[in-house]
């Protein structure tokens, strides 16, 4: 599992690049193919700019990679059975399952949160963490203020994404809606809602020109919660996935009902292990983003 936006921390992957030859290479070769440094911008800052959409993106994905190649190193017998990855992260797990390569899958990040941070400057846009509440409450809620179901995270863990005012609205009107906590995320836009359409556009046009493999391993994409492997559908389903809602309950839930009990998230925060107690106690979530988890995940697996 990759983590999605908002899981970036300064200082993610410096241990990793302190004390691993292959993390350095990895992020030496972001940061030339990329024109700057990005590993200067994730080591060391500031959070402002770690947090631009432009920034976090590729930093994201490139850090998720490297925790992949680790893994890879030191467990060889380690057998994949899927990937998936939150928002931003679906485009890291398809990296891991071959659908493109490094290079490819960077400059498709890059492109992407370029184009949505062009798209929140068009616009004041928010969003709002919902706990608590049923979907079809939250759903009519979201259709009354005029905003979009961004993030289908967990049960009881609704994200909606909308103009700054209709967000203001949700979290005002959302305890008559049976909604137990609403809060307004510090976010810098609308993400995975109609006001990123101007970005989903250009993205199109990216994929249109770019090369999609089969991918080696199952991949569960957002939009559909469903295995995508058909090039065209990969390329529609990552298109998609900027304004529709990111199905990740129901991602989960899809290679659980395959008999799969064992998950590691790779990225900073632990949130997706977090919300895998949520989806299903009984699946085991495992995280690591620097070299302590790291030892860590090594020591489970050995177990």
């Amino acid at each position: 599992m990759f983590a999605g936006q908002g899981a970036q921390t300064v200082g993610m992957g410096s241990d990793l690049a302190e004390k691993f030859e292959s993390v350095r290479d990895l992020f030496a070769r972001a940061d030339e193919q990329l024109g700057y440094s990005l590993s200067t911008k994730m080591f060391e800052g500031p959070a402002s700019e770690l947090t631009r959409t432009s920034i976090c993106q590729p930093a994201l994905y490139t850090h998720g990679l490297a925790c992949l190649e680790l893994l890879k190193a030191h467990v060889p017998d380690l057998e994949i059975a899927g990937c998936a990855g939150l928002s931003l992260g679906e485009f890291t797990a398809h990296a891991a399952a071959g659908t493109f390569d490094f290079a490819t899958g960077l400059d498709l990040v890059s492109k992407r949160g370029t184009f949505m941070e062009e798209a929140t400057s068009a616009v004041e846009g928010s969003m709002a963490a919902l706990i608590g509440g049923e979907e079809a409450d939250i759903r009519a809620l979201a259709a009354k203020c005029d905003v979009d179901v961004a993030n289908l995270n967990a049960p009881g863990q609704i994200v909606v994404s909308g103009k700054k005012e209709g967000i203001a609205q949700v979290v005002a009107e959302a305890s008559s809606h049976g909604i137990r906590i609403a809060q307004e995320l510090d976010v810098a836009g609308a993400y995975h809602s109609r006001l990123m359409m101007s970005a989903q556009v250009k993205l199109a046009e990216v994929l249109r020109n770019t090369t999609i493999q089969t991918p080696s391993v199952p991949v569960i994409c957002n939009f559909e919660a469903t295995e995508v492997s058909d090039p065209d559908t990969i390329r529609r389903t990552l298109e998609a996935q900027v304004t529709g809602s990111v199905r990740w309950s129901e991602s989960i839930q899809a290679f659980i009902g395959r008999g799969e009990t064992l998950f590691i998230e790779l990225g900073p925060g632990r949130v997706l292990a977090g919300l895998m107690r949520r989806i299903d106690k009984s699946a085991k979530a495992l995280s690591f983003s620097d070299v302590e988890s790291f030892e860590k995940v090594l020591e489970e697996l050995s177990a």
